[in-house]
């Protein structure tokens, strides 16, 4: 009997639970109704942004982009920053096109051309607003600010973002050379002993990389410094 009651008295609060729902639906029905009809619209403007704006934009861009890089690889670097009339340089491109894929990489090109062109704070700014998941892309426009600071003689910022190139996803391809390039920075900037550890560090850590081949000169060098 004891059982039974309780069996009810759980199923009227079910229906008690039910029932208050049921009056909360009625009493705010109108607020609901505009709640999903806000949700719907959100949803459509998400999808109408992607559809009529985005994916044009990003198929634009695509083919915008092949003009200024061919100029690039003629060393045409003004042409290819500013285009000819006809072709869109990557200047316009990364300002119309920036949040595209086309146009974060014309970002990229930007900075190597401003660098080429002897515009290294340019190419700084350029090369610091290009972002990549590619880790060698990354790591190339990390070290190519490298190179803009060295044309300015900052070698310690320079060996800064050398050290940053080199310290990002390891491998025997690239982290020697922005190694190489970290410790000649720091050489620049008299720092002989930050140098040296650089250099012992490519010695045993990439032996067999074309960086490591005359590595024994460079450590010299930065000894003699040393004693000085």
């Amino acid at each position: 009997m004891a059982k039974e009651k309780k069996h009810d008295d759980q199923f009227e609060q079910i229906e008690d639970v039910l029932t208050r729902g049921e009056q909360f639906i009625e009493n705010n029905q109108k607020m609901l109704v505009n709640a999903v009809i806000i949700i719907l619209v959100i949803i459509g403007a998400f999808l109408g942004y992607n559809k009529f704006i985005k994916a044009p934009k990003i198929e634009e861009a695509a083919n915008q982009i092949f003009g200024a890089q061919n100029y690039f690889e003629q060393d045409s670097f003004n042409l290819a920053l500013n285009g000819d009339g006809n072709i869109t340089g990557f200047l316009e491109i990364a300002d119309n096109y920036g949040s595209t894929p086309s146009g974060n990489l014309a970002k990229y090109y930007s900075g190597l051309c401003f660098l080429y062109l002897g515009d290294y704070n340019q190419a700084i700014n350029y090369l610091q607003k290009f972002s990549s998941d590619d880790f060698l892309m990354s790591n190339l426009a990390i070290a190519n600010i490298g190179d803009a600071y060295m044309q300015l003689k900052e070698y310690k910022k320079a060996a800064d973002y050398y050290a940053k190139a080199a310290s990002s996803k390891l491998n025997d391809f690239s982290t020697p050379i922005f190694l190489m390039k970290n410790a000649l920075a720091y050489e620049k900037a008299n720092d002989y002993a930050a140098a040296l550890k650089v250099y012992e560090k490519i010695e045993s850590e990439f032996p067999n990389s074309p960086e490591a081949r005359n590595i024994e000169k460079y450590i010299t060098r930065a000894k003699t410094n040393l004693k000085k």
